[in-house]
């Protein structure tokens, strides 16, 4: 049992434990999956008098959840990745322990998330969560998310990397 529990799990063991978090979640806490709101969360409550909408008027404590959620999903990763791997699991690859690798970071996680919040979701809100309600939106939100990254990862990765 115990090298079933570190080694990788299949995906269609995997997969469905996955997509059973949306019914888990809506049925224990009555809240749909995604993880970008968090940010949203974090920001109002770092400047609760702010003059922009999107921050004054979002109900923190009504979303405070979030934070809660994101935290479970840091804390759980350090487990799996610590105790329940076979093998040490690198935390990120050494080229990105310089400035220029900060500096690609910075910038990579800025885009991320003005497009997660601009797409009214992250990848998971949208591909689990928004395509389990038969959301046309989350639908074509999930299907540029992977057309933008294939086609870096194809056709720009050498020239940006």
């Amino acid at each position: 049992m115990t090298d079933f529990i570190l080694q990788p799990w299949p995906w269609w063991l995997a997969g469905p434990l996955i997509g059973l978090t949306v019914p888990t979640l809506y049925l224990l806490a009555g809240k749909g999956f995604g993880i970008s709101t968090s940010f949203q969360q974090l920001g109002a409550m770092c400047s609760p008098h702010s003059r922009f909408a999107y921050l004054k008027n979002y109900d923190r404590r009504k979303g405070a959840w979030t934070l809660i959620f994101a935290v479970g999903i840091s804390i759980g990763a350090f487990i799996g990745s610590h105790w329940l791997s076979a093998e040490p699991i690198e935390f990120l690859p050494a080229k990105f322990y310089s400035v220029w690798g900060a500096i690609k970071l910075f910038i990579g996680g800025t885009l991320i998330g003005f497009g997660a919040r601009y797409a009214g979701g992250c990848t998971s809100g949208h591909a689990i969560t928004g395509i389990a309600n038969l959301n046309l939106p989350s639908f074509i939100a999930t299907l540029s998310f992977f057309v933008g990254g294939l086609s870096v990862t194809w056709g720009l990765h050498h020239i940006l990397f």
